[in-house]
C-alpha cells in the first residue's frame, strides 16, 4: 500500500477515535457534569447523547432519583418529661442541583447522608424535647415529620439536595423504661377494673333492690285485688244465698241445722252437751218423732 493512503487510514481512524471520546450518553435517571480543568462546565440534566472535549474536559455522573437514608440503628432522643425515646426513622432524599451538590460535598454521597442524617437528628432532638412520649408516639407524630421534612428541606437545599420525606417508623422506650411504664398502665387498668367492678355491684344491688320492691308491690296489688275479687265473690254469693232461702225459710232452719250437726259431729269421739229440750235438737226429735210414727 501507498504512504498516501496508509496516512489516510492513520487519520481516518485517528478521527474515529477522537469523535468517539468526544461522545458521552447520559441516562434518565442521572444528572451529568462535564468538567474542564476541574472546573465543571457544564451540567446536563436531560437524557441522550452530548459531546465533550476529548483529553480536556471529563464527564461524572449523579443519581437523579430518590435516595433512602435509613439508619442501621435508632437514636436516642429525650421528651420533655426527660424521658428517653428510641426513635428509627428514614429519609427520601435527592439531588436538585448537580452543580451545588458537587460543590458543596464534592459528589461524595457517604457525605451528603452524613450532613442530612446530622440536620434530621439536630432537627428531632429539638422537637422531641417540646413534647411529651404521648405527643411524640401518637398525638402529634404526623405534625413531628411535617415540619421535620420542612426545616431539613431548607438546610439540604443549601448542598443542593431536595428532602421529599422524613418518616418515623418506630418510637419506643428503652427496655428498662418499658417495663416501668408497663408496669404504671397495669396498675392503673387494674384500679380502673376495680372501679367498673364496684360500680356495676353498686349498680346491680340496686337493680336487684328495685327488683324486690317491684315484686312486694306487685304481690300487695295482687292480693289486694284477690280479696276484693273473693269479697265481691262472697258478697254475691251471700245474695243468692239470701234469694234462695228467703223463698222457703222453713228449709233455710233446716239446711243450718244439718250443717251445724255436721260441724259438731264430724269425728265419733265428739261428745256434744247441752239440754234435752235443746232447740238444737228440733230437727232431730222432729225426725224421731216421724219414725215412731212410722212403726
Amino acid at each position: 500500500m501507498s504512504p498516501r493512503i496508509n496516512l489516510i487510514g492513520a487519520l481516518f481512524a485517528t478521527v474515529l477515535v477522537v469523535f468517539a471520546m468526544s461522545i458521552f450518553t447520559v441516562d434518565q435517571r442521572q444528572f451529568a457534569l462535564v468538567f474542564q480543568l476541574g472546573e465543571v462546565k457544564q451540567v446536563i440534566t436531560e437524557p441522550g447523547m452530548s459531546f465533550k472535549i476529548p483529553m480536556i474536559q471529563n464527564v461524572r455522573y449523579f443519581e437523579k432519583r430518590i435516595i433512602t437514608l435509613d439508619n442501621a440503628e435508632p437514636e436516642r432522643f429525650i421528651t420533655s418529661e426527660k424521658k428517653n425515646v428510641l426513635v428509627d426513622s428514614y429519609i427520601k432524599w435527592r439531588i436538585v442541583d448537580p452543580k451545588l451538590y458537587y460543590i458543596s460535598v464534592g459528589g461524595d454521597e457517604s457525605r451528603a447522608k452524613t450532613r442530612l442524617n446530622q440536620t434530621v437528628n439536630a432537627g428531632l432532638r429539638e422537637e422531641f424535647g417540646k413534647r411529651t412520649v404521648h405527643d411524640v408516639v401518637s398525638g402529634e407524630r404526623d405534625r413531628i415529620m411535617e415540619q421535620m421534612r420542612e426545616k431539613a428541606d431548607t438546610d439540604a437545599r443549601k448542598i443542593g439536595v431536595q428532602i421529599v420525606d422524613v418518616r418515623l417508623k418506630r418510637v419506643e422506650l428503652p427496655t428498662e423504661v418499658s417495663e416501668a411504664v408497663y408496669r404504671r398502665m397495669e396498675a392503673e387498668r387494674k384500679r380502673v377494673a376495680n372501679e367498673l367492678r364496684s360500680e356495676g355491684s353498686a349498680e346491680a344491688e340496686k337493680i336487684r333492690a328495685d327488683a324486690d320492691r317491684q315484686r312486694e308491690v306487685i304481690i300487695a296489688d295482687a292480693y289486694r285485688d284477690a280479696q276484693k275479687i273473693k269479697g265481691e265473690g262472697d258478697a254475691k254469693a251471700s245474695a243468692i244465698y239470701a234469694q234462695a232461702f228467703g223463698q222457703n225459710p222453713e228449709f233455710y232452719a233446716f239446711y243450718r241445722s244439718l250443717e251445724a250437726y255436721r260441724g259438731s259431729f264430724k269425728n265419733k269421739n265428739d261428745v256434744l252437751v247441752v239440754e234435752p229440750n235443746s232447740d238444737f235438737f228440733k230437727y232431730m226429735k222432729s225426725i224421731g218423732r216421724g219414725n215412731d210414727k212410722g212403726k
